[in-house]
């Protein structure tokens, strides 16, 4: 297979690598923003299930530029932009980040103490769980993840902010899509063309944040009331709710299922790029150090057999 066979199976991969983004996700973000203008007058953002940080890449790249290039928002406000994720991540430019749960009040609290009191503009969601393999079981885990992101999103969220977040289009999406149009005037339902065709993932982006007269956000009871807007309810079957569903991204680019070659221009060879930010605490890590070092037995020796290093051993001469 070689070092270069998920380069030529993935362009994005490859792509990201070339143009120094953590993961390919930042493309989705990207013809995200093409679509939707989500970067338009945001001073202050937020970047929930951060790491490795491609999200937060791009947010520090589109918004921190337009700073330097003395295009301020509105009153001249600095960008600001803090990261929020259970596990580690490398620094980034202009990025403030926290190790905490999405969960906990104190999480949001501690985002609008990095806001100096200020609500956020926009808020970012690209989390997901460790997927089984059970669709059922997936799409449940990951609709309540989007739940809890929005959860803390109306802690931090400006009245008029943006949302946008990872979502696995199941049949229980339209009951999603009503429990995000009680706090969003307009909700749909976008596919990036970075994101593979042969996946169930898509984006909700949820624009003017509007929330109900009297709200007030608990992290202990997080909308799971079934008090659902009464308009949504009226039709029966598949017709209760029609989500709007777009397709981003130009239809020119490149198709995040197909394989392309590895040299794409002529006359221009192939390079191959490491990735930009390697796992700071990978799983495997161990394992790695194990196998480095050559202390792992060999997987068919049974129980009571000498391990590799041992039968590596050059034999005595008689």
């Amino acid at each position: 297979m070689g070092r270069s066979s998920k380069d030529k199976r993935d362009i994005y991969y490859r792509l990201a690598k070339e143009e120094g983004w953590r993961a390919r996700s930042a493309f989705k973000l990207l013809q995200l923003d093409e679509e939707f203008n989500l970067f338009t007058g945001v001073n202050r953002a937020v970047d929930l299930c951060a790491a490795p940080g491609s999200w937060s890449q791009v947010l520090s790249r589109k918004l921190r530029g337009r700073e330097e290039k003395g295009e301020k928002g509105d009153a001249g406000e600095e960008v600001k932009i803090v990261a929020v994720d259970l596990q580690a991540m490398a620094p980034l430019p202009g990025v403030t980040q926290i190790q905490g749960d999405i969960t906990k009040v104190s999480t949001a609290q501690e985002i609008i103490r990095h806001f100096e009191g200020q609500p956020a503009d926009l808020v970012v969601c690209d989390g997901a769980p460790d997927v089984t393999g059970l669709h059922d079981v997936d799409e449940y885990i990951q609709a309540q993840l989007l739940l809890a992101a929005l959860n803390i999103t109306t802690h931090v969220l400006k009245p008029g902010g943006t949302f946008v977040a990872k979502i696995f289009r199941g049949k229980d999406v339209t009951l999603l899509y009503s429990q995000l149009k009680i706090f969003f005037t307009g909700v749909t339902c976008a596919k990036p063309r970075s994101s593979r065709n042969s996946s169930i993932e898509a984006f909700v982006v949820c624009q003017n944040y509007s929330p109900p007269e009297g709200y007030v956000p608990n992290m202990s009871n997080p909308l799971l009331d079934h008090s659902y807007d009464v308009d949504f309810n009226q039709l029966e079957g598949p017709n209760r709710v029609i989500v709007p569903f777009l397709a981003c991204g130009d239809l020119s680019a490149f198709d995040s299922d197909r394989t392309y070659p590895l040299q794409l221009e002529e006359g221009k060879q192939y390079q191959y790029t490491p990735p930009t930010q390697p796992p700071i605490r990978p799983p495997y890590q161990q394992a790695c150090h194990l196998r480095k070092s050559n202390l792992l037995s060999r997987e068919d020796a049974p129980p009571g057999c000498p391990n590799q290093e041992e039968t590596e051993q050059p034999a005595e001469s008689t």
